[in-house]
């Protein structure tokens, strides 16, 4: 004789399996991949995050401006960003457009410096005391 398994219908202490949409906000500690969300200044629309995300760290941002400021990509780190919505997959800064127009592009060749870091960095720190 076989065993018959038990179906859900049977199994009275199984929870039902949990459907997932693209609308689903990510758990907590899940990897999040930004790419192609758009990012937000406090008065309006910077761009978006770029592929080239991958040549910074987790604690930065490239944002490609797009023809806003002529393609320009900038740098900016992850303690500008002020909140992010997964479902509408947008960043939001705590800078304004002008501020992030006038900081130092990304550059992919000089990122691995310190002293680039570092100066992209203090930009954005004065940046904030000018608030």
């Amino acid at each position: 004789m076989g065993t018959t398994r038990p179906g859900p219908e049977t199994c009275r202490n199984s929870a039902p399996a949990r459907r997932t949409t693209a609308r689903t906000p990510p758990g907590p500690g899940t990897p999040i991949d930004l790419t192609g969300y758009r990012v937000e200044a406090t008065d309006g629309r910077i761009g978006s995050i770029d592929e080239a995300s991958e040549d910074a760290d987790a604690r930065y941002l490239v944002v490609d401006t797009g023809p806003w400021i002529f393609g320009k990509k900038v740098l900016l780190p992850a303690g500008t960003v002020a909140q992010v919505d997964h479902l509408e997959r947008v960043v939001h800064v705590d800078r304004t457009r002008e501020q992030v127009k006038e900081s130092p592009a990304f550059d992919a060749d000089h990122f691995a410096h310190p002293e680039y870091r570092e100066r992209v960095g203090s930009y954005y720190t004065e940046s904030y005391r000018q608030q």
